[in-house]
């Protein structure tokens, strides 16, 4: 076991002799950490945290009571082999959390950091979480999602496999996301539609008041001008000279499942 000497392991955890973990981490009463896993420095692991193999956990880490890293895919075509779930820096999860690992060998599910993702809920294999997101409790994230940094998932949202949510964007309660996301707007409803911009994110991220018209400009355009969506886009690098506006293009423009409408 490859335990740094000012890391505090609980007499009733069970550490693998294979395991690393590094200084100032704390593992609390009843936890058991696998093989092939690697804790960062300064990580606290509150009683009854499961970390399976091959994963990997950063610094500054806090993973409350319950939860469950690195479990094995919710996917029938998993197979068993190899593949990981990797944790950056400074992720708070809280309790009754699962993440799993990837289903194909080798295969990956990332975690950025300064993520908050709260109770109850669980992120599935493949996907990949930026810096900087919420994910509120009880929402459920499906195999192979992306989610770009500063984006909020709030409670009891279900996103669909493969559907990609932009940076900045913000999804309301209980909403089903079963398209792409572009960044920055709000979308709520059981069926995910564009209900303006997220003015609080953007806010909170120090947007300047031009920065916001450019992209209210945008989101007229995209959503509220009866153009064809091609049309709208060309409209949009045409009219809007923004790096924002420019990020809204490249998005829909790399969108594999479509966009969501208003």
């Amino acid at each position: 076991m490859s335990v740094d000497s000012s890391a505090q392991i609980a007499s009733t955890a069970r550490v693998h002799p294979d395991a690393v973990v590094g200084p100032g981490t704390f593992i609390g009463e009843f936890c058991v950490i696998e093989s092939d896993v690697v804790i960062g420095a300064r990580c606290l692991l509150e009683p009854y945290v499961y970390v399976k193999r091959w994963t990997t956990l950063g610094d500054g880490n806090e993973i409350s009571s319950g939860t469950v890293l690195g479990t094995d895919p919710l996917d029938k075509a998993f197979s068993g082999g190899r593949s990981y779930l990797i944790l950056g820096n400074r992720n708070k999860i809280r309790e009754h959390y699962t993440i799993s690992r990837g289903t194909k060998p080798e295969s990956v599910t990332r975690i950025g950091d300064e993520n908050y993702i709260m109770t109850s809920g669980h992120i599935a294999h493949n996907c990949t979480i930026g810096d900087n997101t919420v994910i509120a409790s009880c929402a459920l994230v499906a195999g192979y999602v992306e989610i770009e940094d500063q984006a909020f998932i709030s409670g009891g949202v279900v996103i669909h496999q493969y559907s990609k949510i932009g940076r900045l964007a913000m999804i309301g309660g209980n909403t089903r996301v079963n398209s792409d996301v572009p960044p920055y707007f709000l979308y709520s409803d059981f069926n995910i539609a564009a209900k303006g911009l997220n003015m609080v994110g953007l806010k909170r991220a120090g947007f300047t008041h031009q920065e916001i018209h450019h992209l209210k400009a945008a989101y007229k355009l995209l959503y509220r001008s009866g153009l064809k969506l091609d049309d709208a886009l060309v409209r949009i690098e045409r009219e809007i000279p923004s790096e924002h506006a420019q990020s809204i293009v490249n998005f829909v423009r790399g969108s594999k499942r479509g966009i969501c409408r208003e």
